[in-house]
């Protein structure tokens, strides 16, 4: 499946999901540690880091024209992006809730 975002082609696979996993995994684990001291656990650490790209891309890196590129594989570009999202909306999670936030339960 195609989709066109902002005039160029976003191509949705497999693959593609893969790697939104892996990125969302890799941000949301960093950013996790670095706002609570702790990981949130597999899932949440996804769902984390894939807002935290959202939100690295379309608001840092689209209405603040804020964006890092780091030589290399483009890959790490989107991790550190994906992190610096994430990590600004857990700290924004933090601030809103008390220190709360995400809780991970203990089995």
């Amino acid at each position: 499946m195609v989709i066109n975002f902002g005039g160029s082609a976003v191509n949705l696979d497999v693959d593609s999901l893969f790697l939104w996993a892996v990125v969302g995994l890799v941000a949301g684990f960093l950013a996790s540690h670095l706002a609570y001291g702790r990981g949130l656990g597999l899932v949440w650490d996804i769902v984390i880091g894939i807002l935290g790209a959202l939100f690295g891309g379309i608001v840092l890196a689209g209405m603040l024209h804020f964006s890092i590129t780091i030589a290399g594989h483009p890959l790490i570009s989107s991790i550190v992006m994906a992190f610096i999202g994430a990590a600004i909306l857990l700290v924004i999670l933090r601030l809103v809730t008390g220190g709360r936030g995400l809780r991970r339960r203990a089995f």
